[in-house]
């Protein structure tokens, strides 16, 4: 049986060629389990974007849950727009500099049958759709940033805005072969810098330009409203995670399924590492929302290591990562910035932890799983690879907070288009003042309940605490 070709880019046919003359699968025979498996993948992955939506929401109080929900669907919208828009040709385009990427691919323009800039098994369709749901699910991750006193529409505003200027040069940097975190080279298998460490400063930035969120002897306020939407939202989350680091390598090989193994065990581990601190913290008590963000803070530390590390030390890096992100639980207040959501706590310490343990860990013989790379860290002898995964998380540290801070603060001055809802609103909810005739439940118990003088049909239960009426002197609180 002849071994099949492995196709070459043709610069004088860069949509890989007319279709009505040749065919243009052909250039794929006997590869094509490479693209099948990867579409699959991010198929997969699109799962994350509404799992984010409902772990949020069930972590937010209930009168403002339904925020986090619509915006899940809304950033799937707005990214797809602007991914296809030009923020595909920003991140990946061949002509692309060492910082950003030109318009070559402007308005998908070449992007169909040729081997992808990623790698020459895809279809460039493939890696583009592949590529464009990681961008999603970065976006949902920094809008939790705004959560419960963030406007809607400034939010996905900021959205576009954001993916433009801070994800599409920060993926450029890290994994366009032009890129000089590329070149340098950092290790990134699936997202460390671009999605992790990213959202979780752009987020911080978020809630650092909003402000406090108002609440007045609310004994709800940080408390989740539902723990069985956070358990969901988290178990769709990891099984999407699957997708996205088991198909980072582009390829079917043995380097995609030992990624894909190595996902469950580091999620598995920071769940246990989680779980320890919450027990010697508690004296002996558990949280199911604990055990979540264990999880999801060990599939964080292994995003940028999953191809480069043997399965135990996957173990440990989602071990030492749920550890560290339960020790900093307090971060907030430690900061004085009301960040609720964790998406700096989970995402970006647990995206700077899991960069710099690749540093260390990575090991030639995993990578080259793949049949064609080697890379190695401090355990291979290659001690300079932590401090490239240092200036890795500076450098997009740095930049992704600064330029968001710098972004929100430019609308937050443009006429209509302020950041905040107001009082009022933030304390009857964001599902009341943002959306009509819907909330999370049945509330029609509370039809026409008045909260210190603001009829508010429908009003939440959780909001009576938000807004409390203080007894007369002299008179008898109930």
């Amino acid at each position: 049986m002849a071994t099949p070709v492995v196709p070459e880019f043709n610069p004088d046919q860069p949509n890989g060629g007319d279709s009505l003359s040749v065919d243009v699968n052909a250039q794929y025979s006997g590869l094509e389990f490479h693209y099948t498996y990867l579409v699959f993948c991010g198929f997969i992955v699109w799962l994350i974007i509404p799992g984010i939506g409902l772990l949020y929401g069930g972590l937010a109080r209930r009168k403002s849950s339904l925020a986090m929900l619509f915006q899940s669907l809304m950033v799937c919208g707005v990214v797809c727009f602007q991914w296809m828009f030009w923020g595909y040709s920003l991140a990946y385009s061949r002509t692309a500099n060492a910082f950003i990427g030109d318009l070559a691919n402007f308005g998908m323009k070449n992007v169909m049958a040729a081997p992808s800039p990623g790698s020459a098994l895809l279809p460039e369709i493939v890696f583009c759709l592949y590529q464009m749901l990681f961008c999603a699910c970065t976006v949902q991750l920094v809008t939790g940033g705004s959560f419960e006193r963030g406007r809607i529409v400034p939010s996905m505003v900021f959205a576009f805005c954001w993916a433009t200027i801070v994800y599409c040069p920060i993926a450029c940097w890290t994994w366009n072969s032009n890129g000089w975190l590329f070149n340098l080279p950092s290790l990134d298998f699936a997202g460390g810098g671009p999605v992790h460490i990213a959202s979780g400063w752009s987020a911080l930035a978020y809630a650092f330009v909003l402000g406090k969120r108002v609440h007045k002897g609310d004994k709800i306020h940080n408390k989740p409203h539902n723990t069985t939407l956070v358990f969901l939202g988290t178990v769709l989350i990891w099984f999407g995670w699957f997708g996205f680091n088991g198909g980072s390598a582009l390829n079917a090989s043995i380097r995609s399924m030992i990624a894909a193994f190595n996902t469950n065990t580091a999620a598995s581990f920071g769940v246990l590492g989680w779980v320890l601190v919450d027990f010697i913290r508690t004296k002996g008590h558990f949280s199911v929302v604990g055990a979540c963000s264990g999880a999801i803070a060990g599939l964080v530390g292994i995003t940028p290591a999953a191809g480069y590390v043997s399965v135990w030390l996957a173990a440990l890096i989602g071990f030492l990562t749920g550890v560290i992100c339960s020790s900093v639980k307090n971060i907030d207040q430690w900061l004085h910035i009301d960040e609720g959501m964790d998406v700096f706590k989970l995402h970006g310490i647990g995206g700077m932890c899991g960069s710099f343990f690749t540093g260390i860990f990575a090991q030639a013989w995993v990578s080259a799983l793949d049949g064609s790379s080697t890379y190695s860290g401090g355990l291979d002898g290659v001690g300079i690879q932590v401090g490239r995964q240092l200036a890795e998380i500076c450098a997009i540290s740095s930049y992704s907070f600064i330029v968001s801070c710098l972004l929100l603060y430019a609308l937050k001055y443009i006429p209509f288009m302020h950041l905040r809802v107001s009082e009022e609103a933030e304390m009857i909810g964001l599902d009341l003042d943002q959306f009509f005739d819907e909330q999370i439940g049945d509330w029609s118990m509370m039809e026409d309940h008045t909260i210190a003088g603001i009829k508010a049909p429908g009003a939440h239960a959780s909001s009576q605490n938000s807004v409390k009426i203080e007894p007369e002197v002299g008179t008898k609180q109930a």
